[in-house]
């Protein structure tokens, strides 16, 4: 059973704030030296991050976001479908260290092995069953299925999933200690990376027939 959205977006609050607690030290990204800095993400400079946006330009707009409040469309392959709030789509978190996804799952969807080689992720199940597990690099798996309102954490670039486990529909939000955690999906980075990983790489990786990677391959094509 779904918990009231009042207690929800109190859980995501308590999640956020969480993330902000630890020590300078434990942070992903870099101490800001400012109150804030909106990211410009029409600038042309190439730094580690985003450059700032004057000043005189940002406005209350920059430090509030909608983006997630809307269910997404799990309508694809995995049946599962995250609304980032990173800094490419939520400026005002530029340098504060901070970003929050929401996943939405169909019956059976999944949100496909990936990692954040970024940041270390926390979530809270907000609706539905989900199956939550990660892998250490001791290749020791770690899982458990949780109902609305309880948490999980995944350590920093960890490779991890979520699979809905219930009967209906399923919802988490996430949060990361980084403004960018990045993100390796395995099923495309392994079969549908530009220029393609060469198939008697992933033959020999996988022991299996070349058909076989050229059928996985193809899945992914478009």
């Amino acid at each position: 059973m779904a918990i009231s959205s009042s207690s929800a977006y109190h859980l995501v609050f308590c999640l956020l704030v969480t993330l902000l607690i630890p020590l300078p030290s434990h942070a992903a990204d870099p101490d800001p030296l400012q109150d804030f800095c909106v990211a410009d993400l029409n600038s042309t400079l190439s730094i580690n991050g985003f450059p700032c946006k004057p000043l005189s330009q940002v406005t209350s707009e920059d430090f509030f976001f909608s983006g997630l409040a809307k269910e997404g469309d799990t309508n694809n392959l995995f049946g599962s479908i995250v609304t980032p709030g990173s800094v490419s789509f939520f400026p005002g978190v530029n340098t504060l260290g901070i970003s929050t996804n929401r996943v939405d799952f169909a019956p059976g969807g999944v949100n496909v092995p990936h990692s954040h080689p970024l940041a270390t992720e926390t979530g809270v199940v907000i609706k539905g069953r989900l199956l939550v597990g990660f892998v250490s690099t001791s290749n020791v798996f770690y899982s458990k299925v949780l109902t609305p309102g309880q948490v999980f954490v995944i350590p920093r670039g960890l490779v991890h999933f979520q699979k809905n486990v219930g009967i209906g529909k399923a919802q988490t939000f996430t949060a990361f200690n980084s403004q960018n955690p990045g993100v390796n999906l395995l099923p495309r980075t392994l079969f549908a990376s530009k220029p393609p990983i060469p198939n008697d790489v992933l033959t020999k990786a996988f022991q299996v027939e070349d058909y076989v990677v050229d059928s996985i391959k193809s899945k992914f094509a478009a």
